[in-house]
């Protein structure tokens, strides 16, 4: 019986991938994993960075701020586009603040499949009504 895996298990293996590739600095990917609102959220690297996803598959979102080594053990947080700078880190704790407080509005677990299929289910869900 074949059995398909979680949304969970899903994001889950996606950690597992970032935490086996070695690129991000283990302070920084560990500090990210204990805060529950980026645990929910698919990581992938490039470069030394750290980024966050909204949902599970190529290509990703990018309205999240990404997290960059620099000199001396500190971090840079940038993004979501690499146009946009957010400033420097003393740590990878500073680092993931930084992240949480610049989440879009409403961010959850991570959709699984591609960003266009998150932008379809998105626009075919309706939204809470606010005041």
């Amino acid at each position: 019986m074949n059995r398909v895996p979680s949304d969970d298990a899903i994001v889950e293996a996606g950690w597992q991938a970032v935490r086996d590739d070695g690129r991000v600095r283990t302070d920084l990917l560990e500090e990210a994993y204990t805060e529950p609102r980026l645990r929910q959220l698919f990581p992938w690297t490039g470069m030394g960075e750290l980024h966050f996803s909204r949902c599970t598959e190529w290509p990703h979102t990018w309205d999240i701020p990404y997290i960059q080594p620099a000199a001396g053990g500190t971090y840079w947080v940038s993004g979501p586009h690499r146009s946009k700078t957010v400033g420097p880190a003393a740590t990878a704790h500073e680092a993931i603040a930084m992240v949480v407080e610049r989440l879009p509005s409403g961010c959850g677990t991570a959709f699984i499949g591609t960003r266009q299929e998150l932008a379809v289910h998105e626009a075919m869900t309706p939204r809470p009504e606010t005041d």
